[in-house]
């Protein structure tokens, strides 16, 4: 009788080893995975988020409670940033008055940011269809010109006469989108721009910083962006390509935007660039005013980017308080900056040019 022979051991296919061993990663990583996902758990009986975890217990809070933490958070930095980069462009402009260059330098910085971003593949790229310059170009233009009045505003008064003479950029709406849309709202909605135009005009009287520069350069910006949002609300129904969403869409007008200012930057200051600046930087110094001038563009680009952010979570009201506080903010910030003294009348004309907008906001989410 032959002696036994040992049952042999079929050998595995090394595929088969492979895919196991994938398996058994992906089963690991998921383990991982929903470990940290199970710290915050949501379904119908329970809402919540835990902080920390040790053998005896954990530190749990609602999940509502995180969610308003993370819009408050948002809003404190788009109030910043927002902040920063007026008292920034006001420092910039005392130092270096040339406002069509400070316009193409804070367009210009965010430009290699966006580039960035869509080359390395952290945000889609747009891909823009044939003829998307007919819609987005006049979009880009207004979007330009509302932004060097601006900067011609802050630069020629006070960063608080500024704010209020641009809080009444809903009139300038109200006019055009009749205009060129044919839109008529409803009484209340016109009736809310009384205290705007009262607002101003007052504080335009009894401002003790007015000056009719930057009274020109804030309607100018309140005209321009104006005819941004109609232009917008007429035209942007036309589809101009994929992966345009708000970020992507604000990315392409500061291109626009940029290309738009350097012709008039190059034109009205130009020829003066380098003598204005040679005298700038002999009293504050070249490197203070680059880097100024670098931060005056982060701060438009980033609070830019982060109110597309904000606003997107919130409903039209929250949306409406927040632009009011911001425009509050502002207004008390850089009085107490650059310590610009408001006269009672001037100060109560802002109040009610800031307060109408506010009323504005409501009624044109109720009745527009």
């Amino acid at each position: 009788m032959s002696p036994a022979v040992p049952a042999l051991r079929r050998p595995v296919p090394a595929a088969l080893s492979r895919a196991a061993l994938r398996m058994e990663e992906a089963a690991t990583e998921a383990a991982e995975t929903s470990a940290e996902e199970a710290t915050c758990i949501e379904d119908d009986a329970i809402e919540e988020c835990t902080l920390a975890e040790w053998p005896a217990g954990k530190l749990a809070v609602p999940m509502s409670w995180m969610k308003t933490a993370k819009l408050g958070l948002c809003m404190f930095t788009w109030f910043f940033l927002n902040v920063m980069y007026n008292i920034t462009n006001k420092k910039c402009q005392n130092a270096f008055p040339m406002p069509w260059t400070m316009t193409f330098v804070s367009l210009f910085v965010g430009v290699p940011y966006i580039l960035l971003l869509w080359a390395s593949g952290l945000r889609k790229a747009p891909k823009l269809n044939p003829g998307w310059w007919k819609v987005l170009a006049p979009i880009g233009a207004a979007h330009a010109l509302g932004h060097a009045g601006a900067v011609i505003a802050l630069g020629a008064g006070a960063v608080s006469f500024a704010q209020t003479v641009k809080a009444a950029e809903p009139v300038f709406t109200c006019v055009l989108s009749y205009f060129v849309l044919g839109t008529v709202f409803k009484w209340p909605v016109y009736a809310s721009l009384i205290p705007i135009v009262g607002g101003v005009s007052l504080a335009s009287l009894k401002e003790l910083s007015f000056t009719w520069k930057a009274l020109y350069g804030a309607v100018t910006s309140n005209v321009a962006f104006a005819s941004r949002a109609v232009l917008s609300k007429a035209t942007m129904d036309k589809p101009v390509g994929e992966n345009m969403g708000a970020a992507n869409l604000y990315g392409v007008l500061t291109i626009l935007a940029v290309m738009f200012t350097a012709p008039f930057a190059f034109y009205f200051e130009g020829p003066t660039f380098a003598t204005e600046f040679a005298k700038s930087a002999s009293v504050v110094g070249a490197p203070w005013l680059v880097r100024q001038m670098a931060l005056d563009g982060f701060y438009y680009y980033a609070y830019n980017e982060v109110a597309f952010i904000t606003l997107n979570q919130v409903a039209p009201v929250t949306h409406s308080i927040a632009n009011t506080f911001k425009r509050v903010a502002i207004i008390l910030a850089t009085v107490l900056v650059f310590g610009n003294k408001l006269s009672p009348l001037g100060a109560a004309g802002s109040a009610i040019a800031v307060a109408g907008t506010f009323i504005y906001s409501l009624a044109k989410s109720k009745y527009g």
